[in-house]
Order: structure tokens, then C-alpha cells, then sequence
């Protein structure tokens, strides 16, 4: 790997798009998750065809990791640098590098608004931490200028498939839910460990699922489980599953 000693204008990444990246809890100094994180990075890079040296990821990660404090660590994989154009070097030489910022937890619930912007689920980067974010940022940022936390995306079909930052749950009649990943849902870490449980039906539907919903949480790797208290003009109630879930998985 090239060492992340600066990212010239020739860089992939910067350029394209062409990378991933993950973003992990650190907990004075502890990476909990880390495995998880590098186990996605490498698939990752196998979709998209990139060689991947997870020791380095492993320690360049944990090197970042402040040994006191609650942050959120960045791993950043580039294709590294290549010429005018869209393809590849034959052999390209990734960028590799990881940087850390204090992160405080969530300490209130969520609002949601449903973003304009969509979710291309026919589309491998949907399902991908790629470095081509842009759905995401112009989903939050909708979000913002209607006061809201954070925005539910709906993908070309009008199903429902995640948050801007963050998967999707909700409860409805004593049941919980979440988005299918073909319905461009990222394949979240905290998501993964709450499908563990066995307890989530994950399913394709439309707005009017999260419309009728009992209660409805966020999860991801820095906030964990966050509830939801409003969708739209909807006030949505604390439900004591969604207390005991986040006392399991938060």
C-alpha cells in the first residue's frame, strides 16, 4: 500500500469516487467492532476489485484510536492514483489511511422526514461504504432544512431502504423489521448483530409500513440504537421493546 502521506490530484478516490471507507467506535482506545469493519472493507474490495492488506487496515486503525475518550475512527481505502479517464492502472497501489474525531453519543431520539433523494438499489455502490456518498449528504442534508435528525431514503421501486447515515427498524403490531439489503440497504454492523438475534423479519416495503409503525429506531456503529420520536408531522411514542433492544445491542 502507498503510505497516506497526502492525497494527490491524480488520486481515485478524489477524483471518482473509486474507494470505501468505515467508520467504527472507539471506546478509550478499544476498537469493539473492529473485526466486523475489516471483515466489510474486504468484501468490499472484492466487488470492486481492489486489493486489500487487512494488517495494515488493522493496525493503521487501531493506531488512530486515542487511548482515552469515545471517537469515531475512519479507515479510508483509495484506488490510489491513475490517469486521465476512468479505467484503472493494470495493478493499481490503494490508499490506505485512518484518522479519528471526538464523536458524543445520541442522547435524544431521532426525527425523520422522507427524502426526495432516492436509493439506487440496482446499483453494487448501494450496498457498498464507497467514497461516492453524494445520495447521502443531499438525503441529510434535506433532512436539515426541514429540522429533522436525519431522512428516510426510499430506493427507485418506492420501497423503503435506509436512513442517510444509518439502517432502519421499526415495530409493528409486536414485530420487528427491517429493509432487505436488495432493496439497497447497507449491510450495517449494528444491523448484522440485531438480525443475530433472530428476532427481524427483513422485508420490501413501501413508506406506508414506516407510516403505521408502533415505534421505529436507527442504528449504526457510532450511535448504536437511537429511537425514533417523530416521522413527518407523525409523533411516534417510546415502546419497551425498542428499550430492551437498546439495552442489548446500544
Amino acid at each position: 500500500m502507498i503510505p497516506p502521506l497526502g492525497v494527490p490530484g491524480d488520486d481515485r478516490g478524489l477524483l471518482l469516487g473509486d474507494g470505501l471507507f468505515e467508520t467504527m467506535l472507539a471506546l478509550d482506545g478499544d476498537l469493539p467492532h473492529l473485526v466486523a469493519h475489516l471483515d466489510r472493507m474486504a468484501a468490499g474490495c472484492a466487488v470492486l476489485g481492489l486489493p486489500f492488506e487487512r494488517a495494515e487496515a488493522q493496525r493503521l486503525a487501531r493506531a488512530a484510536a486515542p487511548a482515552a475518550g469515545r471517537f469515531a475512527v475512519r479507515l479510508t481505502l483509495t484506488a490510489g492514483s491513475g490517469g486521465r479517464g476512468l479505467d484503472r492502472p493494470a495493478a493499481p497501489a490503494p490508499r490506505l489511511f485512518a484518522t479519528a474525531a471526538p464523536s458524543a453519543p445520541a442522547t435524544t431520539p431521532a426525527s425523520l422526514i422522507v427524502a426526495t433523494t432516492r436509493r439506487n438499489e440496482g446499483s453494487p455502490a448501494s450496498r457498498l461504504k464507497t467514497l461516492s456518498y453524494l445520495d447521502n449528504v443531499l438525503a441529510r442534508a434535506e433532512a436539515r432544512e426541514a429540522g429533522a435528525d436525519e431522512a428516510v431514503m426510499l430506493n427507485n421501486r418506492g420501497e423503503v431502504a435506509c436512513a442517510g447515515a444509518a439502517n432502519l427498524f421499526w415495530i409493528s403490531e409486536g414485530r420487528l423489521f427491517t429493509p432487505r439489503l436488495d432493496c439497497g440497504a447497507l449491510a450495517g454492523i449494528t444491523r448484522a448483530r440485531v438480525l443475530a438475534s433472530r428476532l427481524v423479519e427483513e422485508v420490501m416495503v413501501g413508506i406506508e409500513a414506516l407510516e403505521a409503525a408502533d415505534a421505529i429506531f436507527l442504528t449504526n456503529s457510532l450511535i448504536g440504537m437511537r429511537p425514533v420520536s417523530r416521522l413527518g408531522a407523525r409523533t411516534l411514542a417510546p415502546h419497551p421493546l425498542v428499550e430492551v433492544l437498546r439495552a442489548a445491542f446500544g
